[in-house]
């Protein structure tokens, strides 16, 4: 595939530019770790930092910036297969598995004492 001087010039650019950045966020991990945050907020803080570096390199690094409607069909799935495995247990309790058999309800077993 034959690329003009001026695409391969703006690639590099934006090459240079994400590296710079996960330098920089790199940098700030660092720096976050000093501040000696309670478990949970350095948590968040920790998987933000690693989300804002993760989708750099995804987008840029991995060329996923050209594929917006394969990454939109992946993220609805992703949504859908959530709300599905979210909502499966209320199906099993209102189906009353679990309950056991041949032995009386707990409220029944209260009244007969």
């Amino acid at each position: 595939m034959h690329a003009d001087q001026e695409a391969i010039r703006k690639s590099i650019r934006s090459y240079m530019v994400v590296g710079a950045l996960l330098l920089m966020f790199t940098g700030v991990t660092v720096a976050a770790n000093q501040f000696h945050l309670a478990v949970p907020a350095a948590i968040t803080l920790a998987l933000i930092i690693a989300t804002i570096k993760g989708s750099m390199v995804a987008s840029v690094f991995m060329h996923l910036s050209h594929e917006k409607k394969w990454i939109y069909g992946a993220l609805l799935l992703t949504v859908v297969f959530f709300v599905v495995l979210l909502f499966l247990p209320l199906l099993t309790v209102a189906g009353g598995i679990g309950t056991p058999t041949g032995q009386p309800a707990h409220a029944e077993a209260h009244e007969a004492r």
